[in-house]
């Protein structure tokens, strides 16, 4: 008997026991709506422990089937679980709300998919982190390149080029994206020769200043600078203080020939006044 049985088939069933005709019929009905109360219960609960457990079995089969992916469709799913031994054994579980089957294959494609795109975003963090640590290293060897002379403001790429593309630093920067949205230093997302450029604008962006540092010092040491004036004898005069330590050797060359410039139009003046 079950919560669905109708009172005249539960007749048929019982009629003939003595403890059916042992009360009155409207005893009767009051205990046959009871026990319907009572099973209708009973199967509601056995129902639900049923659909929690094969919805549990079946997310443990998804769960365990490699060959599902973020990507397979719910007719692809379907194909790979009449497949699958554990499933095609479990008769309890073939059986399950198509409805329910279907949810919980989405609920497990979600979770697929949440997978992937933490995946995707923790290799793209992973790239960007390699790319900022080559683009640092290479900033590092763009400063020893400067700090040995061999990188200044009137540095170009094509001159620097065999000596920057022998070391690994570069190598390491070869296949990087070039530049997207300029930022606040102007190196994020940035190539090996974008790195060099701003490098070089930076240095050169400091002649204004380095060029005032370097008429003081050849003021402290009562130095002018003639026709005459040999850009070694300058170098060696500005190279006599400690001031001169973190000059730019391109601004220097600038700063001389501005200056020799400065000594030609004063001799072409002195000239005219002849």
């Amino acid at each position: 008997m079950t919560s669905t049985t109708r009172y005249k088939k539960a007749e048929q069933m019982f009629g003939d026991h003595e403890v059916w005709n042992a009360i009155t019929e409207r005893d009767r009905l009051e205990i046959y709506e009871d026990v319907l109360f009572f099973l209708a219960k009973k199967e509601k609960e056995q129902a639900k422990q049923l659909r929690k457990r094969n919805w549990e079995a079946l997310k443990n089969i998804l769960d365990n089937m490699t060959n599902v992916t973020y990507s397979t469709t719910w007719s692809e799913a379907q194909q790979y679980l009449m497949d699958n031994p554990t499933f095609a054994e479990d008769e309890e579980l073939q059986n399950m709300d198509k409805e329910d089957a279907l949810i919980c294959f989405e609920e497990h494609i979600r979770t697929l998919e949440k997978e992937e795109e933490d995946e995707k975003q923790k290799a793209l963090l992973r790239e960007r982190r390699r790319q900022r640590k080559n683009r640092e290293s290479f900033q590092i060897f763009l400063d020893e390149l400067h700090d040995h002379g061999q990188l200044h403001s009137m540095s170009s790429w094509m001159e620097l080029y065999p000596t920057v593309s022998s070391d690994i630093r570069f190598a390491n920067m070869l296949g990087q994206p070039g530049p997207g949205p300029k930022t606040a230093l102007h190196t994020q997302g940035s190539t090996a020769l974008d790195l060099f450029k701003f490098y070089v604008e930076g240095l050169k962006a400091r002649y204004h200043d380095e060029k005032k540092i370097i008429k003081d010092i050849l003021r402290d040491k009562s130095f002018v600078v003639e026709l005459s004036t040999t850009f070694d004898d300058f170098v060696t005069v500005i190279s006599s203080t400690k001031r001169a330590t973190t000059l730019d050797a391109g601004n220097i060359k600038l700063a001389f020939n501005s200056l020799l410039e400065k000594a030609e139009a004063r001799e072409r003046e002195q000239k005219k006044k002849k």
